[in-house]
């Protein structure tokens, strides 16, 4: 718990798929919720999407459109984001956040976070 590394970032056309990974350390991931978060230049960092303990439990947020899932694999510690159809507006770094409780990392306050995978969307 506490340490957060996210990868799967690049460059990106319009229409594409990239699957982020964030792999965190074993001890206690299975019982941590996980989100992800972004944030472009000149923003503020925004939800998009949190995934419960178990994985039964899923969060997106309104500009997602089904266009994302989140994932997560206990024995491997590690989240997953994997994005279709991506969109110029999705260029921003993405972090990964995990807490023990759903609704704080939900609200972006979660205990940990990760470094940020860039992901650019551009033609």
């Amino acid at each position: 718990q506490g340490q957060l590394v996210e990868s799967g970032g690049g460059l990106v056309q319009p229409g594409g798929s990239l699957t982020l990974s964030c792999i965190a350390s074993p001890r206690r991931f299975s019982s941590l919720a996980m989100a992800w978060f972004r944030q472009a230049p000149g923003k503020e960092r925004e939800f998009v999407a949190v995934i419960n303990w178990r994985g039964d439990l899923l969060d997106y947020a309104d500009f997602v459109q089904g266009r994302f899932t989140i994932s997560r694999d206990n024995a491997k510690s590690t989240l997953y984001l994997q994005m279709n159809s991506l969109k110029p507006e999705d260029t921003a770094a993405y972090y990964c956040a995990q807490d023990s409780l759903f609704d704080r990392v939900r609200a972006g306050v979660g205990e940990y976070w990760g470094q940020g995978t860039q992901v650019t969307v551009s033609s």
